[in-house]
């Protein structure tokens, strides 16, 4: 079987966009593949947390992956501060990286911009995503397009250890989902869809409630032709509420143009957001029945499980590799 590994970081309720880009997909995934999903909360200590904050996001995120659809009988979820080996080994791989390599690093020109200091662990972000990685073996590994660069360093580390000792791990391949990849900002539709957004408008929380989806789709930035037709170029508003809408609601591009040609944008909008609400509604239901329950830390913890086996199994063959065992028959 094909391994799978994805991590989402606990930074906050995810957005329509991570669902309809990112956690659709896995549902889609699982049946056929060796899948490891993983709330990457190691990463997103590489900024301040307030610990309660924290924690909280933590246990939310593992309860939206389940509500999306994610099957602890068919995939393993879990923490990943709850697998040690994957800080072991991002130390492994820092050592292998070179500092000018991860300078060069988008994310972390764009987070490092203009601050007087930045932690060493945003600079290090790269090798630890690594590690999550090439712990589980996996062949492939589904991300946005922001993720790419980070993908392809994956792969160069993979390929220098292999090649300066022995070969120990799988080179990944990365996928891009063609449809639903880049949901985009309500407000700002040339920026994709975040969670930390600070207007509040730009995104869709996976945990808002009717009203308020309603109220943010109508607010959605449009233009002034009036046109229901997609053409991201010209028309970016508008193109992304259609592709919201089509992913929703299962229509083609094609049949929105053809249903919408002489109708208005508030007849539009009104229409996306109730096919918003009608995938979300559901979603939710199954959230807040995971979120207080103990199956929930039961599922944790069998993917704790799980995860630290086939992880420690992995670091094993990279320590003797590298001569950093006692024995080789160990």
């Amino acid at each position: 079987m094909t391994v799978i590994f994805s991590g989402i970081q606990p930074s906050g309720t995810l957005t329509l966009g991570n669902y309809l880009g990112a956690l659709k997909h896995f549902v889609d995934l699982q049946d056929d593949n060796d899948c490891y999903f993983c709330v990457v909360n190691q990463h997103a200590i590489t900024v301040p947390q307030d610990p309660i904050t924290l924690r909280k996001n933590i246990r939310s995120l593992a309860s939206l992956y389940l509500a999306a659809g994610i099957d602890p009988t068919k995939s393993t979820l879990f923490i990943q501060s709850e697998v040690p080996a994957h800080a072991q080994l991002g130390w492994i791989l820092q050592c292998i990286s070179y500092i000018g390599e991860l300078e060069r690093m988008t994310q972390f020109k764009d987070k490092s911009n203009g601050k007087e200091a930045v932690s060493a662990g945003l600079l290090t972000y790269p090798p630890l995503m690594a590690a999550d990685i090439l712990l589980y073996q996996a062949d492939l590994v589904p991300v946005g397009e922001d993720q790419k660069q980070h993908l392809e360093l994956t792969r160069d580390l993979a390929e220098r250890f292999n090649n300066r000792y022995r070969e120990v791990f799988t080179i990944p391949e990365v996928s891009i989902p063609k449809v639903g990849a880049r949901i985009m900002s309500l407000q700002e539709p040339m920026k994709k869809m975040s969670k930390s957004d600070e207007n509040q408008n730009g995104f869709i929380s996976l945990l808002d409630d009717a009203k308020t989806i309603e109220r943010k789709i109508k607010r959605a930035q449009t233009d002034s032709d009036g046109l229901i037709r997609f053409d991201k170029e010209n028309k970016p508003g508008v193109s992304n509420l259609m592709s919201i809408y089509s992913l929703c609601s299962g229509k083609s591009l094609q049949q929105i143009e053809e249903e919408y040609a002489n109708k208005g944008y508030g007849e539009f909008k009104t229409d996306v957001a109730q096919s918003v609400v009608e995938v979300l509604q559901p979603l939710q239901d199954r959230y807040y029945d995971y979120i207080d329950s103990t199956k929930l830390d039961d599922i944790l913890d069998a993917g704790a499980e799980q995860a630290n086996k086939v992880a420690l199994k992995t670091l094993r063959k990279v320590e003797r590799a590298m001569g950093l065992s006692r024995n080789r028959k160990k």
